[in-house]
């Protein structure tokens, strides 16, 4: 058998994906995560026995189920929402996203939920709070205000939110306030300023118009091939 550290199910061939149907001795390549990491998968789903994190799981998975290409996401959020019962969401808004988090509140509050809403921008602290320099802002020589993604995680700790909705975060931002974050917290839209905020263009013409994304180590296959695939077909 050959000896994989990581889990790469990034490689895992089209006509295996093994998991759909329940794993075996022979099926899964030699980096799936049931051959790479059992004991942590075992560990995980005990996790689940805490009574909140396994209702989370089941109102999420009835909610694919129910709503499985037929609902919006929007409607997802909501659906999940109310299964979970919970009464008050939060959106974490990038300044720019603020017309949007205006329209998406307004939906919120239609479904009988209260709403808390807070943009990047809050407290209008200079980017040189932070160590940025002049010829690193957007428009060096004037004022810019740091995004402050930590902040907008505690307000909403503090407003005592039971589900965040984050509104184009930018990257980085986001992690810092889902890092943050008390709540469980989603992903509405995540921003991309050039593909009108749908990044996962690059990845389906990555052969084609956006070459440009590939980097100079380029590879095709994990970094250790299996002596032994031990794949079914």
């Amino acid at each position: 058998m050959p000896e994989y550290i990581d889990a790469g199910c990034a490689y895992c061939p089209s006509p295996v994906r093994a998991c759909r149907e329940g794993e075996g001795d022979r099926r899964g390549p030699g980096f799936c995560p049931t051959k790479i990491d059992p004991d942590v998968i075992d560990r995980a789903v005990a996790r689940l026995d805490d009574p909140f994190l396994r209702r989370a799981a089941q109102e999420s998975t009835a909610v694919e189920g129910e709503g499985y290409c037929q609902w919006t996401r929007v409607e997802e959020i909501c659906e999940f929402a109310k299964r979970m019962g919970f009464k008050k969401i939060g959106i974490a808004s990038c300044i720019s996203f603020l017309d949007v988090a205006h329209t998406l509140s307004g939906i919120l509050e239609s479904h009988g939920f209260e709403v808390a809403s807070v943009c990047c921008k809050n407290g209008g602290i200079p980017k040189e709070k932070i160590g940025i320099a002049e010829d690193q802002k957007i428009r060096p020589g004037t004022f810019e205000p740091m995004c402050n993604p930590v902040a907008q995680a505690e307000i909403l700790n503090h407003a005592e939110t039971e589900f965040n909705v984050v509104l184009g975060l930018c990257v980085g931002h986001d992690s810092l306030f889902f890092k943050h974050s008390d709540a469980l917290a989603t992903t509405l839209v995540a921003k991309d300023r050039v593909l009108a905020h749908n990044p996962i263009g690059p990845l389906h013409l990555a052969e084609s118009y956006f070459k440009r994304v590939w980097g100079p180590d380029r590879r095709d296959e994990p970094r250790k091939k299996p002596a032994d695939p031990a794949i079914r077909s």
